[in-house]
């Protein structure tokens, strides 16, 4: 009995926990975890209808799920959009996150000066998910000024629809960027496609 409460216990806590997350793969998994043992709890107490409520819970969370992880590399599902560094709505989503935003956000190298700034807004739907900023270093180099994602995708990799898109960096006669990777930013750069060289990380740009 004593352990049936605690799997009582913590299916409840971790659906509470859930809803706390800003972060939608998190979410899903924790709130998937809880209804499944909230889903247990009232089967071995015959609560029939909290079953058949969890048991659906869960349902809806394994289908969610399945489809957040398959769409993840789908650039049918997200798309990039190059805009003006000044125009409205990237200055409107930048200031909205600017607080979140100052965290990942680092400065161009002085040597040299940095020249014409890139600009690219990653949404899905309709929805801005991220943004990455490049500056022009010169000699065929290309700083990322920003790489940020909206807390709701963190767990995701949306910045890979911009590299991907080699072609507009190499018709700006870049032949590589260059990433400075704060702290805790490395696995992020591994997985889309940068490699560490001394302080820094760099991804060769495709002719």
């Amino acid at each position: 009995m004593v352990w049936w409460q605690i799997v009582g216990w913590a299916g409840s806590a971790l659906v509470v926990l859930s809803l706390m997350q800003a972060r939608v793969l998190r979410f899903r998994w924790l709130n998937l975890v809880g209804s499944v043992l909230a889903t247990a709890f009232n089967a071995v107490f015959a609560i029939w209808p909290f079953v058949a409520m969890n048991g659906v819970i869960a349902i809806i969370n394994v289908y969610w799920l399945r489809r957040l992880v398959r769409e993840r590399h789908d650039e049918a599902v997200y798309a990039v959009v190059q805009l003006a560094p000044d125009d409205a709505y990237l200055a409107h989503v930048m200031a909205v996150h600017a607080t979140d935003i100052a965290g990942y956000r680092s400065s161009p190298p002085a040597v040299g000066g940095a020249g014409e700034q890139l600009a690219f807004l990653v949404v899905r739907g309709d929805e801005a998910v991220g943004v990455v900023l490049v500056s022009d270093l010169g000699a065929g180099v290309g700083h990322v000024d920003l790489d940020w994602v909206t807390p709701r995708f963190r767990d995701f990799t949306p910045g890979e629809f911009v590299y991907r898109k080699s072609g507009v960096f190499a018709a700006r006669g870049f032949q590589r960027l260059v990433a400075p990777g704060g702290p805790g930013q490395a696995d992020y750069l591994a997985r889309v496609g940068f490699e560490r060289s001394g302080d820094e990380w760099v991804r060769e740009v495709a002719a």
